[in-house]
């Protein structure tokens, strides 16, 4: 029989005396540990959940990899390449890769008869994934995207719809300016888009590939480049990787060079800016973890002096201070474990409720969403548990060692 462990057990079950000083101060522990362990999963959720969603949100706008013309890497000019059928079947055949798609960008001006905006026309084919413009589609219907003819059809920004005043239906002017001449489109707006991603929503507008790349004086084989979307994101580097060895430093059938590019390193500045919320994320962590230490160590001592006696007698009776600290760290274990299915269920509980309500919003021009977002990971909420767990303990053993000091001859006479 585990002796530290049963007498822990009949400890921790007697309720004895209610005003007993050690009831209150067990309470105030339980509950240190709880919020502690609630607030650590409700901000590993958000962070997780904000941290996903603008990732998801800038892949939406540019994929996972880009395949593009090696003169477009790092310069403001759009270059041309050939993405022809060959390419595309080499790209699909490369493990991890779920879509390939074509795109090509333009840049023009919009302008009504108040007012003008200048952006960039995405052309987009009929093979591109759409499911992320259908998600964010606020106004409107998706056009239907054509790579062999011209519908005239726009899908605008909610900010450019708004800047400029125009609704779904109506007809706007597009102006396009080169070296040598002014062209001018009429497109009507068929569907309008929100996504709070002001960066993208200022900039951004789709039409046909077809009409992007006329508006290019391209071929109707060449474009920007090509969109690729992997099935696993963790598995982003690895493609990537396959990628560069098949891919780059070939030529198209036109002599021009292949390269590519992740999303990491097409938007640095975004990624590393959602990297920097980690600090803040282990810095929550170890502040709650402090948290629940310090309760469980007045919490612990609170209940050693007044379990003074019973020290003293369990000494008397041959029990050595190795096993009476064990027998209080048992002890201590079971309030940590009644502090975090507390916390388990608090801070699982608000973000879940969270998640089907959307009850706490926020501003999306500053955080790019127009509601918290929380993610559940049952596996860091396992590893939270049992990392408080050690570590709530681990800071125990040092006060634990105050038994030492209890003398069972004076311990007789202590009230």
């Amino acid at each position: 029989m585990n002796l530290p462990l049963f007498i822990s057990r009949r400890i921790y079950s007697d309720q004895g005396d209610r005003h007993k000083v050690s009831r209150p101060a067990i309470r105030i522990a339980t509950i240190g540990v709880g919020i502690g362990l609630a607030v650590m999963i409700i901000t590993v959720s958000v962070v997780m959940g904000f941290k996903h969603t603008i990732r998801d949100k800038v892949v939406g706008f540019g994929s996972h990899i880009q395949v593009v013309n090696f003169s477009s890497i790092n310069s403001v000019e759009n270059y041309a390449i050939c993405i022809d059928d060959s390419m595309r079947r080499v790209l699909t055949g490369i493990e991890g890769v779920r879509h390939v798609q074509r795109y090509t960008m333009a840049r023009g001006i919009l302008k009504t008869d108040d007012d003008f905006l200048g952006v960039a026309f995405k052309g987009i084919g009929p093979e591109y994934d759409l499911d992320f413009l259908r998600e964010n589609l606020v106004d409107g219907q998706m056009p239907v995207f054509s790579d062999t003819a011209s519908t005239n059809k726009l899908l605008l920004s909610r900010i450019m719809a708004d800047k400029l005043k125009v609704s779904v239906g109506d007809r706007i002017f597009a102006y396009f300016i080169d070296e040598t001449n002014v062209r001018t489109r009429r497109f009507t707006v068929e569907g309008i888009y929100q996504t709070n991603m002001t960066r993208f929503d200022e900039m951004i507008c789709f039409t046909d590939l077809y009409t992007a790349c006329k508006l290019n004086g391209w071929s109707a084989e060449r474009c920007s480049g090509g969109e690729v979307l992997v099935s696993d994101f963790g598995q982003l580097d690895a493609v990537y990787n396959t990628i560069i060895n098949k891919v780059n430093r070939t030529t198209d059938r036109d002599g021009c060079l292949f390269s590519s590019q992740t999303i990491y390193e097409a938007y640095p500045q975004i990624f590393t800016w959602l990297e920097l919320l980690d600090i803040n994320v282990w810095i929550i962590l170890g502040l709650m973890i402090c948290l629940a230490g310090i309760t469980m160590i007045s919490g612990l001592l609170i209940i050693i002096l007044e379990r003074t006696s019973m020290i003293g007698v369990l000494k008397a009776l041959g029990a050595r201070n190795k096993s009476i600290r064990h027998t209080f760290l048992w002890f201590s274990a079971f309030i940590i474990s009644r502090g975090l299915l507390l916390g388990d269920i608090i801070g699982i509980g608000i973000v879940l409720f969270q998640k089907l309500t959307g009850i706490i919003k926020l501003d999306p021009q500053t955080y790019y969403v127009s509601e918290a977002p929380m993610e559940l990971s049952i596996p860091i909420i396992i590893l939270l548990n049992i990392a408080t767990l050690i570590v709530s303990i681990s800071v125990l053993i040092i006060p634990s060692f105050f038994i030492s000091h209890i003398h069972p001859a004076k311990s007789m006479r202590y009230e």
